[in-house]
C-alpha cells in the first residue's frame, strides 16, 4: 500500500436500510473518526450530500424519469437509481424497489447470484441479485470518495467492512466478494456489535475505564433495520490494565426495524378496515416508507404528536381522490413497544407457531416478533459464557442470595442465565426513548427477580452512526494504537471422525467430533489438533461433516467428543471434495495428523499433513478443507 494514496481507515456500514462511511487519517496522533457526508439524488435534478445513503435501489421505467434529472457530479446517467431517491420514487411504486438486499443475501433458501430482486416484481420490471444490490450501494460510496478525495481513491484505503455477527458463511463471502468486486484492496470485515463496541470506546476516551471494571459482563443489544444482533463482552484484567473479550455472539434474527414498519403499515390498515376502505398488498408496501418516517419523527424526542399517511393509488378511478390517515405517538408507540418488547418471563422462548404445508417464498423472518423472548433465549443459551470467572460474587452480595425467597422461602435454584452488569445499546431503533427504557426494564426486571443487581446503561454510544466509526477507529487499533478487543472465534468449531468398527446391518459407524478450533481462537492463528493421527481417504469422492457449538467455550484443540448434548453441537453444511491422491491408489486411507488455521477475514482452513513411519510429519505432502467459520 502506498503511502502516497493509502492515507485513510475507512469504516462501512453497508446495513439494511442506510449505508454509512467514516474515515479518520492514518498516522495522525489523536484522529477521530469523521462521518463521510455522500452525494446522492434526493429528488430528480437536486444533488444533496447527506450522512447516510438509503440501502435502496430503484428501477424506473424508460419513461418514468428524464435522464438528465438523474446526474451525479461524477456520471451522467445510470440504470438505476440509488439512496434517498431511490426510496422516495419506491414509496409510489414498491414494485420496481429493491429493499432489504442484506437480508436477502443472508437468506439461505435463495440464489443470492440470480436476479430476484425486486422480489415478486412482475416480469417486466428489470431485475438484480442480492449480490450486485451491495456492489452498487459500495461502488456509489466509492465514485462519492474518489470525487471528493481523487488523490487517495477508496480501492487503495485500508476499508473495514461490518456485518452481522450471525451472518451466515455464503453472505460473508458474497459479502466480501461484493467489495472485491468493487476494487478494494486492503479489506477487513467486522462484526457489527464489536465495532459499535470499538465506538464507544473510541468515543469515552480514557473515560470508558470508569464506566466498567474486572468481572463486567456487557450486553450489547444492536437493533438495526433488518437483525437483531446479540453478543457479550467480558471485561477484564491483563497487565495491570482493564481489557475487552467478546464472549459470545448471538444466532441470526431476522427482526428489525423493517418489521417495525410493516407493523405500522398494518395498523394503517386496519384502521382504514374500520371505514370500510381496503388496501390492496401493493398498497401495503407504498405505505411502509412512510410509516418508517412517521415512526422516527413520532419516537423523537418533540412535540409532534401524529403525522399524515398518504395512500398511494394507481389513479383516481380506483378510489376517487387520495386516501389519507395518520399515525399518532401513542398508537406507535403501542405498536412497537408491546408488540416487540413485551414483558416476559427470563424462561420464555421465541415461540413457533404451526406453519401452514405451503407458504410464498420471501425472506426468513423470526417468527416470533417480540425481541424480549429472543433476548431471553441468547441470556440462557449463554449461561455458561464466563464459566470459571468469578461472576457471581459481583452480582449478588451475599453468596447464598441468589437462592432466596423474597418471601422467605427457599427457591429450587438460581435463575439459569447469564447475568449482564453493563448494556450497550446500538441502531436506529433504540433511539426511541419508550423502546430504549422498555429494554432496559426488562433486562433489569429478570436480574431483579433473580437477586442479581441492576445492570447499567453505558453512555456515549451512537446509535445511527456508531458502527461506522467503530470500523474506521478499528484500522487505526490494527496498527496498534487503540485499544483492542479480543474477539476470535465466537464458536468452538469441530470435524467429525467416523469410528472404525465391523459393518452392521441397518446402523451408520458411531460419529465423534474432533474439536479443530477452540472458541476464542484469535484469528491468523493456528491451532494444533493434538497428536493423534486420523486416517484420511484419498483420490476418491469423500464429504467432511463440520459441527459448532456456542455453548462449550472449555474445549481445547484435540479434544475428542464421544457424545454430546442435545443442541450442544450444530451441524454445518456438509463439505463434499476429492483430494488428490500423492503416492499410492484411489481409495488409500493414510495416516495424518491436523491442524486449523483461521484466516484473517474468518476462514477456516483445515489441514491434515501426512505423517511418516518414523513419525515424523511430511511437509510437503498435505491437505486443506476450507470453511468459513462466521455460520
Amino acid at each position: 500500500m502506498s503511502d502516497a494514496v493509502s492515507r485513510y481507515s475507512v469504516g462501512i456500514d453497508l446495513g439494511t436500510t442506510h449505508c454509512v462511511l467514516s474515515y479518520l487519517p492514518l498516522g495522525e496522533e489523536g484522529a477521530t473518526p469523521k462521518i463521510f457526508p455522500i452525494q446522492q439524488l434526493s429528488r430528480p435534478g437536486a444533488v444533496e450530500a447527506l450522512p447516510q445513503l438509503p440501502s435502496f435501489s430503484y428501477q424506473p421505467h424508460e419513461a418514468e424519469i428524464n435522464s438528465e434529472a438523474c446526474v451525479l457530479p461524477w456520471s451522467s446517467s445510470s440504470a438505476s437509481l440509488t439512496g434517498t431517491i431511490a426510496r422516495t420514487l419506491g414509496s409510489k411504486t414498491p414494485i420496481r424497489l429493491v429493499a432489504s438486499a442484506k437480508s436477502w443475501l443472508c437468506h439461505g433458501g435463495v440464489d443470492r447470484r440470480a436476479n430476484i430482486l425486486p422480489f415478486g416484481s412482475p416480469e417486466e420490471v428489470q431485475k438484480i441479485s442480492p449480490l450486485a444490490a451491495s456492489c452498487q450501494y459500495l461502488a456509489h460510496l466509492c465514485a462519492a470518495w474518489d470525487h471528493q478525495f481523487p488523490a487517495s481513491p477508496l480501492k487503495e484505503q485500508d476499508v473495514t467492512v461490518t456485518i452481522p455477527a450471525s451472518f451466515d458463511p455464503v453472505a460473508r463471502e458474497l459479502t466480501a466478494e461484493a467489495a472485491k468486486h468493487v476494487g478494494f484492496q486492503h479489506l477487513t470485515l467486522l462484526e457489527e456489535p464489536m465495532s459499535a463496541v470499538y465506538s464507544w470506546v473510541n468515543a469515552c476516551g480514557d473515560d470508558w475505564r470508569s464506566q466498567v471494571s474486572v468481572g463486567d459482563i456487557i450486553l450489547v443489544v444492536d437493533i438495526g433495520g433488518g437483525t437483531t444482533d446479540l453478543s457479550l463482552v467480558a471485561v477484564a484484567e491483563e497487565d495491570g490494565n482493564l481489557s475487552l473479550n467478546r464472549i459470545a455472539v448471538g444466532e441470526h434474527i431476522l427482526l428489525g426495524g423493517d418489521n417495525m414498519d410493516l407493523a405500522l403499515a398494518y395498523r394503517v390498515k386496519a384502521k382504514l378496515a374500520e371505514q370500510g376502505k381496503a388496501l390492496e398488498p401493493w398498497q401495503i408496501q407504498g405505505i411502509t416508507q412512510a410509516c418508517r418516517d412517521a415512526k422516527e419523527s413520532l419516537l423523537a424526542d418533540n412535540d409532534v404528536q401524529a403525522v399524515p399517511i398518504t395512500i398511494p393509488s394507481r389513479g383516481s378511478k380506483l378510489f376517487g381522490s387520495t386516501l389519507r390517515c395518520e399515525l399518532t405517538r401513542d398508537e406507535v408507540t403501542q405498536t412497537l413497544v408491546e408488540g416487540f418488547f413485551p414483558l416476559t418471563d427470563i424462561a420464555e422462548q421465541p415461540r413457533q407457531n404451526p406453519r401452514s404445508a405451503l407458504t410464498q417464498r420471501g425472506l426468513p423472518y423470526a417468527q416470533d416478533p417480540a425481541v424480549s423472548r429472543h433476548l431471553a433465549a441468547f441470556l440462557t443459551r449463554q449461561k455458561n459464557a464466563v464459566e470459571g470467572e468469578a461472576q457471581e460474587p459481583l452480582q449478588y452480595e451475599d453468596p447464598l442470595a441468589a437462592f432466596a425467597d423474597p418471601l422467605g422461602g427457599a427457591s429450587a435454584a438460581p435463575a439459569n442465565f447469564i447475568k449482564p452488569s453493563a448494556i450497550l445499546l446500538n441502531g436506529g431503533v433504540l433511539k426511541a426513548a419508550h423502546i430504549k427504557a422498555r429494554v432496559l426494564s426488562q433486562i433489569n426486571q429478570w436480574l431483579t427477580t433473580a437477586n442479581a443487581a441492576p445492570a447499567r446503561l453505558l453512555e456515549g454510544a451512537d446509535l445511527d452512526l456508531g458502527v461506522a466509526k467503530g470500523a474506521s477507529y478499528y484500522g487505526q487499533v490494527r496498527q496498534g494504537k487503540g485499544v483492542r478487543i479480543r474477539g476470535g472465534l465466537a464458536n468452538a468449531y469441530y470435524v467429525g471422525v467416523e469410528s472404525a468398527m465391523p459393518a452392521i446391518p441397518g446402523m451408520e459407524p458411531p460419529l465423534e467430533a474432533l474439536c479443530i478450533a477452540p472458541f476464542g481462537l484469535e484469528e491468523g492463528t493456528q491451532a494444533q489438533a493434538g497428536e493423534q493421527s486420523f486416517g484420511l481417504v484419498v483420490g476418491e469422492p469423500v464429504h467432511f461433516r463440520f459441527f459448532g457449538s456456542s455453548s462449550r467455550h472449555n474445549d481445547q484443540a484435540g479434544a475428542l467428543l464421544a457424545h454430546w448434548a442435545e443442541g450442544e453441537l450444530n451441524e454445518l453444511p456438509q463439505i463434499k471434495v476429492e483430494l488428490p491422491v500423492a503416492q499410492g491408489k484411489a481409495g488409500d486411507v493414510i495416516p495424518v495428523r491436523l491442524s486449523s488455521y483461521v484466516t484473517e477475514i474468518g476462514t477456516l482452513k483445515l489441514e491434515a499433513t501426512l505423517l511418516k513411519p518414523d513419525g515424523q510429519l511430511d511437509t510437503q505432502q498435505r491437505w486443506q478443507v476450507e470453511l468459513d467459520v462466521r455460520d
